[in-house]
């Protein structure tokens, strides 16, 4: 009893902390209200050295994410922690490599483009809070507490067993496979000012992210068996424009795929 005692709290501070990164990282990519931001307050450094540590860092996180979400190493992770507490600690890894982008990234302050006029301004920052949105809401739309690691916790606490993998399609889904990325994108790209730092973040954030999905989708076909005729007719990130008299593939076979593990 001891011991899921200490997982959920161990699971309520993974939780905590990762939305406490998620806070950070709209600020720091907004510029607002954070000391250190994606064009300010880092430590000085020339540009070629800011580029290669700010890459050395998003490489890093890369690294963590997609390695700690193969299925090699939740075998291995396994053996040393709780079923049941494997998903936290992924979580709370991922907060801490986002800590450390956030406190080392290099501003490289050459400007690219600055929108002053306000009506453009506005759409603007509009357009970045809405991506924000979508990211949020499909959390929700696949399994928030999953995704964050308090469901296993929670479940182990109720005595049921680990949550079998399930296909579903919430109405995002049947658009675009990861609308979550789609939204990602969004968030990264859309901005009223934009420096080669940020533009930095944003080319490593979506090459990172496109050669994630691949490495997952490998493990949704293995895991899901309606994953792959989903696939054929889904576009990954961008909905497909249909003309009005093409016929329309309604989904009734299946639905979207309950990711296992972190979709990044």
């Amino acid at each position: 009893m001891s011991n899921r005692i200490a997982w959920t709290a161990f699971a309520a501070l993974a939780y905590l902390s990762f939305l406490a990164a998620s806070a950070y990282a709209f600020a720091f990519l907004a510029g607002v209200a954070v000391p250190r931001t994606v064009d300010s307050g880092g430590p000085p450094a020339g540009h070629v050295t800011a580029g290669l540590i700010d890459a050395a860092l998003l490489g890093l996180f890369a690294l963590q994410h997609s390695v700690m979400a193969r299925a090699g190493f939740k075998r291995w992770l396994t053996r040393v922690v709780p079923t049941y507490g494997e998903r936290s600690v992924y979580v709370l890894a991922s907060s801490v490599v986002l800590g450390l982008i956030f406190w080392q990234w290099r501003p490289i302050a050459v400007e690219l483009w600055d929108v002053h006029f306000a009506p453009a301004r506005i759409a603007l920052w509009v357009g970045y809070g809405l991506g924000w949105v979508l990211v949020v809401a499909m959390t929700y739309a696949i399994d928030h507490w999953d995704l964050f690691g308090i469901g296993p916790v929670l479940r182990e606490i109720r005595g049921r067993g680990p949550a079998a993998p399930e296909f579903r399609l919430p109405v995002a889904y049947r658009l675009v496979r990861h609308p979550m990325m789609t939204g990602f994108f969004v968030t990264f790209l859309v901005t009223p000012r934009m420096t080669a730092g940020h533009l930095l973040f944003a080319v490593l954030g979506i090459g990172y992210v496109v050669v994630a999905v691949r490495l997952e989708e490998r493990d949704l076909v293995a895991t899901l068996p309606e994953y792959p005729a989903y696939a054929a007719r889904t576009p990954r990130f961008l909905p497909r424009v249909r003309r009005r008299y093409a016929p329309v593939s309604a989904g009734r076979d299946g639905s979207a795929p309950h990711w296992d593990h972190e979709p990044v």
